[in-house]
């Protein structure tokens, strides 16, 4: 048994975490007693991990868990060896993970091997108490119903519209040779998902116009600004990349822009999102839960062209929230409104 498996089986956690734990464990990732399943923490996140490890004990499965300041110094440089090699010969795994600025090279190592090996992995990135006692507890059958019928109307779409009462005046054209991908929260070996989950996304072909950014942003930035109600960022876009961006909150518009510099391809729309979770009532200021907030969510950077087919890469990837969202889809049989100030017409 290692250290990281032992920590976790003589740990406490609080009761309330349980009917998410379990939710992750059985509905989300199905975890059967013949699997095995790698299981990685950190001491911000142990508690939380404790109880997915409870979980996981009650199916009788095996596992492993790591807690990673036992394998290396934060932030990682990269994912530690031991956790790949434990990965190699898993059906499942979870990160339950609190992120620090410059670790996502260590994600995208760790992903790697999901991809390869066709895993269902679960991305618990920046997990807290509060999210196991809200998007955890979602009605998961419901917000996989409601993707469905999300997913219905955009693989068909050509362009989707989307305006805000803040300012967000976008259109999205869809290149027909990129993927949708629904997580609804039901994960799958076809693609990795978050938890909580409740999305459907693609790489789009050419997004342009003004995105209003009143809820949060991602990556490292999510915990350092948190709401951005008070201080919103609006980002410019024009040939799917940033043109120009500008917050009241000064050190927010450095870091966006530090970050979107990264490389090449940092400034450039990589993801188009439908956030489907309709069992998440408000933002929080966590992009984990934020981004499944019913509405839409873009993201700068890395396309997961894996999955969405698009040709170009990049190293950085942070999304952008935005709040009560009118949306139209567009396809050859005319356009059809999906959602109406952050509310969906299309559930039945």
């Amino acid at each position: 048994m290692s250290e990281g498996m032992a920590r976790l089986l003589t740990m406490k956690f609080s009761e309330a975490f349980a009917p998410g734990a379990r939710q992750a464990v059985e509905t989300c990732l199905r975890v059967e007693s013949d699997e095995k399943v790698t299981l990685i923490y950190d001491r911000v996140s142990e508690e939380i991990a404790a109880s997915l490890a409870a979980e996981l004990q009650r199916v009788g499965c095996r596992w492993n868990g790591f807690l990673l300041e036992d394998l290396a110094p934060r932030p990682l440089d990269g994912m530690p060896a031991e956790v790949l090699a434990d990965m190699e010969s898993s059906d499942v795994s979870i990160f339950a993970v609190t992120a620090q600025r410059n670790e996502l090279k260590s994600r995208m190592q760790m992903t790697d091997v999901v991809n390869r090996r066709r895993m269902r992995h679960a991305h618990m990135v920046n997990i807290t108490p509060e999210i196991m006692c809200q998007g955890m507890r979602a009605d998961y059958a419901r917000v996989d119903r409601l993707s469905q019928r999300v997913m219905e109307r955009v693989t068909r779409a050509k362009r989707i519209r989307a305006t805000t009462a803040a300012g967000t005046a976008i259109t999205a054209e869809l290149n027909p040779e990129y993927k949708w991908l629904k997580t609804s929260g039901i994960i799958s070996r076809e693609k990795w998902g978050n938890l909580p989950g409740g999305e459907c996304f693609t790489a789009p072909g050419e997004v342009n116009g003004r995105f209003v950014v009143d809820g949060v942003v991602g990556d490292w930035l999510c915990a350092r600004y948190g709401l951005l109600t008070d201080a919103p960022l609006t980002i410019e876009i024009a040939g799917n990349r940033v043109v120009s961006c500008a917050s009241a909150n000064k050190a927010l518009e450095a870091d966006f822009r530090a970050y979107i510099a990264t490389d090449e391809n940092s400034n450039r729309v990589g993801e188009f999102a439908i956030g489907t979770n309709v069992g998440v009532e408000r933002v929080i200021g966590n992009i984990l839960q934020d981004e499944k907030f019913p509405g839409i969510h873009i993201a700068f950077g890395n396309p997961y062209g894996e999955h969405t087919g698009a040709k170009w890469t990049s190293g950085t990837h942070i999304d952008v929230v935005g709040l009560g969202f009118n949306i139209w889809v567009e396809s050859e049989a005319g356009e059809e409104q999906i959602m109406r100030e952050g509310r969906f017409l299309i559930e039945g």
